[in-house]
């Protein structure tokens, strides 16, 4: 079977998050803790959107229960750990983990037993599995200026201990990325890498302002499709395009397979790569993710592994990491 070809393959997923992808099992275990209950198939609905899934609204109201279980140090252990031991059985070698540490301070948590907490479940499961994994933090548009820098001041500390880059997440076109210049500045002067979620929306406007401000990485940048001379500038400055298809179908960044802009992006030769998003909110992994391609898409062995290559290529990782991981490629 070809899924069987693609999981045994030793792979990456660059833009996963945390919240998107904890195990069910352990959300029921610490909801329960909570004093909160819910049968198996309501958590199943609450967690998961089907493939008819009609917007991103609808999309991020998954995040609900999952960001309930993620206010304790054991929550963000246990959330961290089981994400890599399930990324390990599909042969996932390397992992980015992102989140926003400050949405799990709402019951008292500080920032740095936040983060600690995390890396202290990458590390246990790095010690039973074959994986490694970096955390991305994300900064949240939605947030106030000061809640974004604290956290990017704390996160900071961590880099080279355990954490690799800084994101921007939520709500592109209510928070435009020019509205986050100093945040960013900032993060320059703090020699901190940065990837930013970009284009996932249609706007154009948010893709040329991530590149203007020093993006290592466009998250989602479907939008990118629609202006030749800004895909030139990835190309030229080897700034990396975070794909992730299922997500992108669900929350209508696009609607069919032939407007999907991946060979696009691989034909203009740009450092495309394809993730998961959430594992759980859209019910995959990468194997999943690279087994659609191939049935709507047809895109060949070749192309697969040229992603997974580009993968390596951008990711966060130390040189270290990167050339074991190509020669686990046979490359």
């Amino acid at each position: 079977m070809e899924q069987d070809w693609i999981r045994q393959l030793p792979k990456t997923d660059l833009h996963c998050h945390l919240d998107g992808s904890m195990d069910p099992n352990t959300v029921f275990t610490l909801l329960k803790e909570t004093g909160f209950t819910i049968d198996g198939d309501q958590l199943e609905k609450e967690l998961m959107v089907s493939e008819d899934c009609e917007s991103l609204e609808e999309y991020l109201k998954r995040f609900d229960l999952p960001l309930r279980c993620l206010q304790t140090e054991a929550g963000l252990k246990q959330a961290a750990f089981d994400l890599l031991k399930n990324a390990a059985t599909e042969n996932v070698k390397y992992l980015e983990v992102r989140f926003a540490p400050m949405s799990s301070a709402l019951k008292g948590l500080g920032c740095k037993q936040i983060i600690e907490s995390v890396l202290r479940g990458i590390q246990a499961a790095e010690q039973q599995w074959d994986i490694k994994a970096s955390v991305i933090v994300c900064a949240m548009r939605h947030y106030s200026k000061a809640q974004n820098e604290q956290m990017l001041y704390c996160a900071r500390e961590y880099l080279g201990e355990g954490v690799c880059a800084l994101d921007l997440a939520g709500d592109e076109g209510a928070f435009p990325t020019k509205d986050f210049r100093e945040l960013f500045q900032l993060a320059k002067r703090l020699d901190m890498p940065f990837t930013i979620h970009s284009g996932e929306c249609g706007s154009i406007l948010n893709v040329e302002e991530a590149i203007n401000l020093g993006a290592k990485r466009l998250g989602h940048g479907i939008a990118l499709s629609k202006d030749s001379n800004l895909m030139k500038q990835c190309r030229d400055k080897r700034i990396g395009i975070e794909l992730c298809p299922t997500s992108n179908f669900q929350t209508k960044a696009v609607t069919a397979w032939e407007e999907y802009p991946l060979r696009q992006f691989l034909k203009e030769g740009l450092l495309a790569t394809v993730n998961t998003d959430n594992r759980t909110v859209s019910n995959t992994t990468i194997t999943k993710e690279l087994t659609k391609l191939k049935e709507n898409m047809g895109i060949t062995e070749d192309e697969i592994r040229r992603l997974l290559i580009n993968s390596i290529e951008i990711s966060f990782a130390a040189d270290d990491i990167k050339h074991s991981l190509i020669g686990e490629m046979g490359s």
